[in-house]
């Protein structure tokens, strides 16, 4: 059996009963996850052009746009709810496989959800089956694949499309043509991060888009590659220079890759937050300020290096990529949320000084780790000529080192109580709870009675 069918007969087969509660628990958390990302990044710049080319565009009323509660045709508003809940670097990621799962994935299988009328566990069933497929695909051609592509983009088009066929209904082989479709319009190009540009945010918004059209042909009777990621001219050969295919069926069905996901709380690429968590503890520990730290040294692995080796971001979100200067932030404000990424900051005379000060080490060891951990050990001395040092291996938020419930809500609301106000997200929360329950998800995200 080739590598494309089997994953179609796995999506094909899975179902809500057969799911262990733990997995069931993982997508819903997910779910919620992702919407207060996208809550967050609704009234940014890139998520406001994305919508009012949208509105211009104009559409079949079958899915929620969450930055206006409106709704357009299911691929629009796929588009635009993966492109906002990528803005703000508070969504999700998958260690081994360097995939951001949510902003791709969860749109286009809501949007699906919504265009046909299914409920949470349709819902349900399809998130779990485009995470499972994205990260399959993501850890067979990480890290090779990862130098040059974006992997939320194009190993993210595979899930989404994943998510949405299971969600439609669509046999076995409306499935693999599903994957062809999906993978001949897998894109996304790290360039952007020369310029800062905004590339990043549409290519999740694409992704969702590009999945679920990849479903809506094949439902027709519109044919793909059968063997996309196998083939001699396909998806794995064609971007990665090293990859290992096993990696995609091994154990597939025996275990679910959703429970493996990592919750952000930093405000940044989640390369940095390994350095962010450790710098936070030493300068709380040991009561240090900027003006103390004559030097902060970040041992780490390369990949980390070649996207946050920035030392003169210009912009906020070049910030988000700046290991040195996210660690100087931590340093200063002894956080690193959504509000402490701002134009003050971004220009502090403490923190910028103090940038100057962060050297960065590819280190051999930790290097050996990555991608199944991504560690990093910080140094910092003081003025007097003490060392303070501390490693981790696993960054808060993930599976290792997990978050609360407690916590994973409060984050909720804290990033989507300004965009759905108090008492929607509260209603949301504890409808999330319960989503296995909801039979028809169509007016979950849209404008209520208080609107």
């Amino acid at each position: 059996m080739g590598i494309s069918l089997e994953l179609a007969r796995f999506i094909k087969q899975l179902n809500f009963e057969s799911l262990p509660d733990e997995v069931v628990l993982a997508t819903k958390n997910a779910f919620l996850d992702w919407l207060g990302s996208a809550a967050a990044g609704a009234q940014r710049e890139p998520g406001r052009i994305v919508l009012s080319i949208v509105e211009e565009l104009g559409g079949k009323e079958e899915a929620t746009l969450i930055s206006t509660g409106e709704k357009t045709s299911s691929i629009l508003a796929a588009m635009v709810n993966g492109a906002i809940s990528h803005i703000v670097e508070l969504d999700d990621v998958h260690k081994a496989s360097i995939i951001h799962a949510g902003a791709p994935i969860i749109p286009a299988a809501l949007a699906a959800v919504e265009k046909i009328g299914a409920g949470g566990r349709e819902l349900i069933e399809g998130i779990v089956a485009g995470y499972e497929v994205a990260i399959r695909i993501g850890e067979a051609v990480t890290p090779a694949h990862y130098y040059y592509w974006h992997t939320t983009a194009t190993v993210g088009t595979f899930g989404a499309a994943a998510a949405a066929g299971k969600i439609l209904g669509l046999s076995e082989e409306q499935l693999v043509h599903t994957l062809g479709t999906a993978g001949t319009q897998a894109a996304g190009l790290w360039e952007f991060l020369a310029d800062g540009a905004m590339s990043k945010h549409l290519h999740p918004g694409k992704a969702a888009l590009n999945g679920l059209l990849a479903a809506l042909l094949a439902r027709q009777g519109f044919t793909g590659a059968s063997r996309i990621l196998e083939g001699e001219k396909g998806f794995v050969r064609a971007t990665a220079k090293e990859y290992d295919l096993s990696k995609i069926t091994n154990g597939l069905g025996q275990s679910y890759k959703i429970v493996e996901n990592c919750i952000k709380i930093h405000a940044s690429c989640r390369h940095t937050h390994h350095a962010i968590d450790l710098v936070l503890d030493l300068v709380k520990k040991h009561g240090l300020t900027p003006a103390q730290i004559a030097k902060i040294i970040v041992r780490t692995y390369p990949i980390a290096l070649d996207l946050t080796g920035n030392y003169q971001p210009d912009t906020l979100y070049a910030a988000k990529f700046s290991l040195p200067f996210c660690v100087a932030l931590a340093a200063k404000q002894r956080k690193a949320g959504l509000r402490d990424f701002n134009e003050l900051t971004l220009v502090d005379p403490s923190i910028r000084t103090l940038m100057s000060r962060v050297e960065l080490i590819a280190d051999q060891e930790v290097t050996a780790l990555y991608p199944a951990k991504w560690p990093a050990i910080v140094e910092i001395t003081d003025l007097a000529g003490q060392i303070y040092t501390q490693r981790t291996d696993y960054p808060a938020g993930d599976p290792e080192n997990p978050i609360s419930q407690a916590e994973l809500e409060h984050k909720f609301r804290e990033l989507a109580s300004s965009h759905f106000g108090v008492p929607r997200v509260e209603m949301l929360v504890a409808a999330i709870r319960q989503l296995e329950d909801i039979t028809n998800l169509s007016g979950l995200l849209g404008k209520g009675k208080e609107d």
